[in-house]
């Protein structure tokens, strides 16, 4: 076993500046959580009754390991000093329960990195739970992350973009559920007893987010022959600016799924929709983040521009051929995007070349924004299958719904007794298939989006065993 360090060991550290990754404690950490994570259960419990499983007492010292680790290192972290003490009541409490499913709900709530947003902050987060895009199972998992909130961005927050629930954030190292095309730390993910009255917090990896478009970027530009307008190159090339990019692209899309003329917000309501609708809410706040950077832009604001290209290039290159073609939305709108800038000539596949009119991209984008706008402030007067065919129309109107629709032929091919959660049963898995674009450049581009799995500006160090 891993020797862990007692918290005396770490108090003569003078600054909670230090790095917590450089600390003997910390690969300690990562290492009883990587013993525990292979003995839970998908719910994050451990069955002591399944084969190779621990004996009681290996749990219980492991878990003393994860125990000592963070009380050794807390000492660097005072702003989170009641989290850290509520996570290890926690982690006591789940080994007194027998190890049952976790309940982390008092972690959880004195958890509160948006409360203390500024640029460089360190934490040092230790919960059961699932990574989005990730590992699907509540397993522990240890994450050390800095704050990104430089001055230019905060002021954009106060003046311009009010969401006091957004974090940026950048990783310094994780353990192996994050070693994975997660990019977000969320709180719906944790495992706790019962949901909270409310969230209050919400964090985005934009180094992962950004080196990964940079990678699949490059690799689209060079493979569709993409000419770039001057200076987009240098932004490729950089990736501290990239992540300024992401960060308050982040922080705008995340405001707008509560901003607009809202039929429904599908993230803030739990409710069963077809996936195409999902799809449209996601463009809806990436676009709007786009028309935002044109404002910006225009304002002198130096990262406006740049936003405006990590939209297309993410949203037109790595969205519709990552990920499997079940139910995924986000690769709809991307796909989406590319098919109504096509239809108004802003690209076009001429001669094995992608061309782009950089020109009017701008202001095209920014209709297809408008006419998703539209939509849902007709929807507020529409029931729910209306506004859900509504959105098909729109949908189907630009991409080629598969040859075997139910959905595609109408209302008619529908049995209408039926609730309208019971019809998107009905909905194919891939209801809107890859064109022959976008087949041919997955193939092309399949190898790099599997490479930017667990991506980094720095990658971690591999997990202590």
């Amino acid at each position: 076993m891993t020797e862990i360090l007692s918290p005396a060991v770490v108090q003569g550290i003078d600054s909670p500046a230090e790095r917590v990754i450089d600390e003997p404690a910390w690969p300690a950490l990562k290492g009883a959580v990587e013993v525990i994570r292979r003995w839970q259960s998908k719910d994050g419990s451990i069955d002591f009754e399944a084969a190779e499983a621990p004996t009681r007492v290996d749990a219980e010292l492991e878990l003393g390991h994860v125990v000592s680790a963070v009380e050794a290192l807390a000492p660097l972290l005072p702003h989170d000093a009641a989290y850290h003490q509520a996570l290890v009541a926690d982690l006591r409490g789940w080994a007194d329960a027998g190890f049952g499913v976790p309940d982390f709900l008092n972690a959880l709530l004195a958890f509160q990195p948006a409360a203390q947003r500024a640029d460089g902050l360190q934490h040092l987060v230790v919960f059961p739970m699932y990574t989005q895009n990730g590992n699907p199972d509540r397993n522990l998992e240890a994450v050390v992350l800095r704050v990104v909130w430089p001055d230019w961005l905060a002021e954009l927050e106060r003046t311009r973009y009010d969401n006091p629930m957004f974090v940026g954030i950048t990783f310094e190292d994780f353990t192996s559920g994050y070693d994975t095309n997660s990019a977000v730390l969320f709180p719906e993910t944790i495992a706790v007893r019962k949901a909270p009255e409310r969230f209050t917090w919400g964090g985005i990896f934009c180094d992962r987010e950004a080196a990964r478009f940079r990678r699949v970027t490059e690799a689209a530009v060079e493979t569709l022959g993409v000419q770039l307008p001057e200076g987009v190159r240098e932004l490729i090339g950089d990736q501290q600016r990239c992540q300024q990019a992401f960060v308050l692209w982040d922080m705008v899309h995340d405001r707008t799924h509560s901003h607009g003329d809202l039929p429904f917000d599908p993230f803030m309501i739990k409710q069963r929709q077809p996936f195409w609708m999902y799809g449209l809410e996601e463009l809806r706040c990436d676009l709007t983040a786009f028309k935002e950077a044109v404002k910006l832009e225009a304002d002198g604001v130096a990262q406006g521009r740049d936003v405006q290209y990590a939209v297309l290039f993410d949203r037109l290159f790595r969205f519709p051929v990552s990920g499997d073609r079940v139910r995924n939305y986000d690769g709809l709108g991307g796909q989406l995007l590319f098919a109504y800038l096509h239809k108004h000539d802003v690209v076009r596949w001429t001669d094995n070349t992608l061309h782009i009119d950089w020109d009017r991209a701008p202001q095209v984008t920014n209709e297809l924004c408008a006419e998703i706008e539209k939509l849902y402030r007709d929807g507020i007067d529409r029931p729910k299958l209306v506004h859900w065919f509504a959105a098909y129309d729109l949908v189907s109107t630009y991409l080629a719904p598969h040859p075997g629709s139910v959905w595609a032929k109408g209302p008619d091919a529908l049995d209408l007794t039926k609730l309208p959660r019971k019809l998107v049963d009905d909905v194919l898995p891939d209801e809107f298939p890859l064109s022959m674009f976008y087949e041919a450049l997955a193939k092309k581009l399949r190898d790099v989006i599997a490479s930017t799995k667990g991506i980094t500006a720095e990658p971690a160090v591999p997990a202590a065993v």
